[in-house]
């Protein structure tokens, strides 16, 4: 099994990786297909189900599908260009992608919320269609955003994606216990081991100068996040208060105001300056989604920040480490809030996390999977209920709290030996099982919890 450091963590926009940066993927993919095909196309259509359709409007699929059809992709998104052909296409009813005629899509007519039949892959279905002049569909392919950005076809859905693709990896753990004996075998460390898997499918300095990018991002988004103002949109009225916070906290550090605990403040403000950013549709980096964003940057800042001898080396093994506990919950069970709640995003974010900052203080590899479990054993069961189906409230606090989670997770492991009762193995198929067996309100539908038991206009 191999999932690339640069498959968890992608540059994209918010508010949801799958939600809005899976269906701008599927558009561009569907746009390929289309180019390689001797058909003549006159126009689009697109239909959203299942969680795409019930929440699809507050994550921004609806704007996501239209931008993924006009040309636009996520890791080049440019916000102003994107508003502007939002308007030109809703005035004119056509798109203009490169190396395609201009295509009829009328969002109000050709892209349909189908809240009545959800696709059987998965609770992120959606149905893109080509057609004729005569407006018959002459091409159409149904694709399932799973997570993270990630997009599968109905064909490979069905036969599962091979993540092997490529030449051998010298380290192919599939589950926490492989990893941990090959560890032991080896004498190698977690990010030794992931490093040398990433080498054998490209090479040393793209992967250096990536993960420098991948850092550089995140850290910009708390940044911008820690300097913004106002009210997120969407119709809550939610304020922006990481600023606010962030400023306070300055004004109190070295003071007899500062006590103990506000640490927990510090990682709280950088998980919801991202978050912040991610609800307003920003530029963020999935780990290993947007709803979950905020946790993995903000204990990542923490590390760097508040932790004597930090050294910023340490940020690529912190990445890398994080990424193969991300790699293992995915390949095992799930990182997609739709298919199983809260619990497999920030859960997965926070057990990522609390590995790489365990890794990173000294942590042995029995102490960083113990790190993991232990953050991915208490958001067993989480749900996923945002209100009105914005990515903000609970969302953005969860962020918060998934983030101290992970330090204090990190924290514990490093008391121990690595030695546990609950393995990593158990706890991510817990997920699994726990993610199958949950009601279908629970998970990113905004019709249970949270979302129908508070007001949300």
């Amino acid at each position: 099994m191999f999932l690339s450091v640069f498959d968890m963590f992608k540059v994209g926009v918010g508010p949801s990786s799958s939600h809005t940066m899976g269906p701008m993927v599927a558009a561009a993919r569907f746009l390929d297909r289309m180019r390689a095909s001797p058909f003549a196309f006159a126009g689009l259509r697109a239909s959203l189900h299942g969680s795409l359709a019930f929440t699809g409007v507050g994550h921004a699929t609806d704007r996501a599908t239209i931008l993924g059809l006009a040309g636009f992709t996520p890791d080049n998104y440019d916000a102003e260009a994107a508003e502007t052909a939002l308007a030109e296409i809703r005035t004119a009813g056509t798109v203009h992608p490169e190396n395609l005629p201009a295509l009829r899509f009328d969002p109000a007519r050709d892209l349909i919320f189908d809240y009545d039949r959800p696709l059987p892959g998965h609770a992120n279905g959606m149905i893109l269609m080509a057609t004729d002049a005569q407006g018959d569909v002459i091409l159409q392919e149904t694709y399932y955003s799973v997570g993270g950005g990630f997009i599968l076809t109905e064909r490979e859905l069905a036969e599962g994606r091979d993540t092997n693709d490529g030449p051998p990896v010298p380290w192919p753990f599939e589950t926490a216990a492989r990893m941990l004996e090959m560890a032991r075998e080896s004498g190698k460390s977690i990010a030794r081991m992931k490093r040398e898997n990433e080498i054998a499918r490209g090479c040393a300095t793209s992967l250096s100068s990536g993960t420098a990018r991948i850092w550089e991002v995140m850290n910009a988004c708390i940044e911008r996040g820690l300097n913004a103002t106002g009210t997120l949109p969407g119709g809550l009225k939610i304020r922006r208060r990481a600023g606010e916070i962030y400023r306070m906290l300055l004004a109190e550090r070295g003071t007899n105001l500062a006590a103990p605990h506000m640490i927990n403040d510090w990682i709280s403000v950088y998980a919801m300056a991202v978050n912040e950013e991610n609800a307003a549709g920003g530029q963020v980096v999935t780990a290993p989604t947007n709803g979950a964003a905020g946790v993995l940057p903000a204990v990542l800042r923490y590390y760097l920040e508040h932790v004597p001898g930090a050294a910023p080396s340490q940020v690529e093994d912190f990445l890398l480490t994080a990424a193969a506990i991300g790699g293992l919950i995915k390949y095992n069970a799930s990182i997609s809030g739709a298919e199983a709640g809260c619990q497999a995003e920030v859960g997965s974010a926070s057990a990522m996390a609390a590995a790489g900052l365990c890794a990173v203080m000294g942590g042995t590899p029995e102490q960083v999977e113990n790190a993991a479990e232990i953050a991915l054993e208490h958001h067993l069961g989480m749900t996923c209920d945002p209100v009105k189906g914005l990515v903000q409230v609970p969302c953005i606090e969860r962020n918060a709290l998934g983030a101290i989670k992970a330090v204090s997770a990190a924290s514990l492991a490093l008391r121990g030996d690595g030695t546990h009762f609950v393995p990593l193995d158990a706890c991510i198929e817990t997920m699994r099982q726990t993610g199958r067996d949950m009601n279908e309100r629970y998970k990113e539908t905004s019709l249970g919890g949270l979302a129908v038991n508070v007001p949300n206009c």
